[in-house]
C-alpha cells in the first residue's frame, strides 16, 4: 500500500454553483446536470491536481539536483516522515471520512448554525491535538528516529551523526502538522460547500514553499534549508484557503466542546479511520524508512524518489477524480439516493483507470528514461538512476489498485461504514510487512517496491469484492468490470506498441531519453486511444462525441 498525501486535499464563483443549480423536475435532467457538475468539479481538481504534480515533479528534480541520493538527503526524509505521519492520522482521518458527511448532512438539513460549530469544535479539537503531538515529538525524537530509521548512516560509520541531523530536521518541521491540520479541516470545509478552487491551488503553494528551500535556502542552510521550505510551503497551504472561508461567512468560535452530539459522531466515524491511517502510515514507513535504511545508504532516498513518481497518476486521477466525487457521494448518502451513489463509484471508478492502466503501463516500460529526464542531473548520477528506475518499474504494478481504492474506500466511508477499510488496510498492512521483511536483503529496493504493490492489490482486490457485496450492485459490477477489461486489452496492445519501438530510441544520454519519452509517450497515447475507439470504450467515445459537437456549426 502506498501513502496517501492529504498535503495535496478548487474559482471561487464556479466552485459554489457546481453540484446544485435550478434544475427540472425530471430525474433525467437532475441525473445530467448532476453528473455535469461531477465533472467540471473533477477538472477543477484534476487541473488543481495537475499544477500541482507537476511543481512536485520540478520539486523533486531540484531536490535531486541539489543533494542527489545522498546521505544528509537520507536525514531529511526520515525526519519528513514523523511530522508527516501526525498530520496524516489526525486530519486525514478527520476530513476524509467523518467530517464532510457530517457537516454536508447538517448543512444540507438548512442547520447551518449546527455546521458552523461542528466546524469550529472539530478544528479547534483537531489543532489541539496536533500541537500535544507536535510536543511530545519534539521531545522523543532522539529516540523516535532511532526506531524509524535504525540503519540511517550505518553502513558508512555516520549513524550518530546523521541521527542527531535528522532529530534537527524532525523539531524544524514539526511547526507543519500544526499549520496543514487547520489547512486541511479548511480544506474539508470548503469542499463540502463545493469550493474546490482554492484547496487545489493550494498544494501547488506547498510544493513552492519546498522549492524555495531547496533552490533560495540549501546553499547556505543546507538539507536544513527543505525543512524551513516545508514549513513555508504550509503556511502558503492554509492562507490561500482562508478567503474561502471569508466567502462563506464561516462563524468560528473557540470551541472544544467534547458531548456535542454532530462532533460525537464525527469522532465515532473518525475513530477507525485513525486506526487505518495509523497502519497505513506505519506500513509505509516500515517499507520506506525502516527496511530502506537497512539496504544501505541511498536506499531511502532512491525509494522515495521513485514512489514520487509512480505517485504522480494515482494523485493525478484516483485522488483528484475522488477528492472531487465525495461531497456528492455524501449528497447522495444523506438523500438516501443508492442508485445514484452507485452509479457515481461506478462512473468515477472506470473515468480512474481509463486513465491510470495506460499511465501505468506507459510509466514501467519508459521507467529508465524517464527517471533519466527527471532526476539525472547535478548530484544525481547514472548510478542513482539505474538503481531509481528498477525500483521504479515495480511499483508501477500498484499503480491501478492505488487509484481505485481511492473511490471504492470513499464509498464506504459516504455510506457511513469506516471499518470495512480500516481493517482491510490492516490485513494489507500485514502483507506487507511480512514480504518486505522476506525480500529486502535479498532484492534491496526492488523486493521493498514489489511488497508495496502486492499489498496493494491484494487491498484493492477485496475492497471492490465487498463494496460488490455491500451495494448489491452486481450489475454495476458486471459493467465495471467489462468497461476495464475492454481498457485493460487497449493499454496492453499500447505496451506492445511500445515494446517493439522503444528499443530503435535506445541511445545513450539525456538528449536521448527526452526524445525517447516524449515521442513515446505521444505514440503510445495515438495507439492506446485508437484501440479504444475500435473497443468503443465509452470514456473515448463520449470525449469525440463532444469534440464533434462543438467543431459543428450552430
Amino acid at each position: 500500500m502506498a501513502l496517501r498525501q492529504t498535503h495535496t486535499a478548487t474559482a471561487d464563483q464556479l466552485g459554489r454553483t457546481i453540484p446544485h443549480m435550478a434544475i427540472g423536475d425530471s430525474p433525467l435532467d437532475r441525473m445530467g446536470i448532476a453528473r455535469q457538475g461531477l465533472l467540471i468539479a473533477g477538472a477543477i481538481v484534476a487541473f488543481g491536481f495537475l499544477g500541482s504534480r507537476l511543481l512536485g515533479l520540478a520539486r523533486t528534480a531540484i531536490i535531486a539536483n541539489e543533494f542527489g541520493a545522498s546521505p544528509e538527503l537520507d536525514a531529511y526524509w526520515v525526519a519528513f516522515r514523523i511530522p508527516d505521519l501526525i498530520f496524516q492520522v489526525l486530519a486525514g482521518a478527520t476530513l476524509g471520512s467523518a467530517f464532510i458527511p457530517v457537516f454536508t448532512r447538517l448543512y444540507r438539513g438548512k442547520d447551518s448554525t449546527s455546521a458552523w460549530k461542528l466546524a469550529s469544535n472539530v478544528l479547534t479539537i483537531i489543532f489541539l491535538a496536533t500541537t500535544v503531538l507536535c510536543l511530545l515529538a519534539l521531545a522523543l525524537a532522539p529516540w523516535l528516529v532511532p526506531i524509524f530509521a535504525p540503519g540511517l548512516g550505518e553502513d558508512i560509520g555516520r549513524g550518530d551523526q546523521l541521527t542527531a541531523e535528522a532529530v534537527k530536521l524532525t523539531r524544524i518541521m514539526l511547526i507543519s502538522p500544526l499549520l496543514l491540520s487547520v489547512s486541511g479541516i479548511i480544506t474539508g470545509i470548503l469542499n463540502a460547500r463545493q469550493q474546490f478552487f482554492l484547496p487545489a491551488i493550494a498544494p501547488s503553494l506547498y510544493n513552492l514553499g519546498i522549492i524555495i528551500g531547496a533552490v533560495a535556502l540549501s546553499g547556505r542552510f543546507g538539507v536544513e534549508g527543505l525543512a524551513i521550505g516545508v514549513v513555508i510551503g504550509s503556511a502558503a497551504h492554509l492562507v490561500i484557503q482562508i478567503p474561502g472561508l471569508v466567502k462563506e461567512r464561516m462563524r468560528y468560535a473557540f470551541r472544544t466542546n467534547l458531548r456535542d452530539g454532530p462532533t460525537l459522531e464525527v469522532a465515532k466515524l473518525m475513530g477507525p479511520r485513525v486506526l487505518g491511517l495509523a497502519a497505513a502510515q506505519a506500513n509505509f514507513v516500515v517499507t520506506t524508512t525502516f527496511f530502506a535504511s537497512k539496504v544501505g545508504t541511498s536506499a531511502i532516498s532512491n525509494l522515495t524518489f521513485a514512489w514520487l513518481i509512480a505517485n504522480l497518476p494515482v494523485a493525478l486521477f484516483g485522488m483528484a477524480l475522488s477528492t472531487a466525487a465525495f461531497p456528492r457521494l455524501a449528497e447522495q448518502a444523506a438523500d438516501a439516493d443508492h442508485r445514484g451513489l452507485v452509479e457515481t463509484v461506478s462512473r468515477v471508478l472506470r473515468t480512474i483507470l481509463f486513465f491510470a492502466i495506460p499511465a501505468a503501463l506507459g510509466i514501467a516500460f519508459l521507467r529508465e528514461p524517464a527517471t533519466t529526464v527527471l532526476l539525472e542531473r547535478g548530484a544525481f548520477g547514472a548510478s542513482e538512476t539505474a538503481i531509481t528506475s528498477a525500483a521504479l518499474g515495480f511499483l508501477c504494478l500498484g499503480i491501478v489498485p492505488q487509484a481505485a481504492i481511492e473511490i471504492h474506500s470513499r464509498g464506504f466511508y459516504a455510506l457511513g461504514d469506516t471499518r470495512t477499510p480500516v481493517l482491510l488496510t490492516i490485513a494489507s498492512v500485514l502483507m506487507n510487512v511480512t514480504l518486505s521483511a522476506i525480500l529486502w536483503e535479498r532484492f534491496a529496493v526492488e523486493g521493498l517496491a514489489i511488497s508495496l504493490s502486492v499489498a496493494s492489490w491484494l487491498e484493492w482486490g477485496v475492497l471492490f469484492w465487498l463494496y460488490s457485496l455491500r451495494t448489491g450492485s452486481a450489475s454495476s459490477t458486471f459493467r465495471d468490470l467489462h468497461a476495464i477489461s475492454r481498457i485493460t486489452a487497449a493499454a496492453a496492445a499500447m505496451a506492445l506498441f511500445l515494446g517493439v519501438v522503444l528499443p530503435t530510441f535506445d541511445e545513450p544520454g539525456t538528449a536521448a531519453a527526452w526524445v525517447t519519452v516524449f515521442a513515446a509517450a505521444i505514440a503510445g497515447l495515438a495507439v492506446y486511444l485508437a484501440i479504444c475507439l475500435l473497443l468503443r470504450v465509452e470514456e473515448v467515445l463520449e470525449g469525440r462525441n463532444r469534440i464533434l459537437s462543438l467543431l459543428r456549426p450552430h
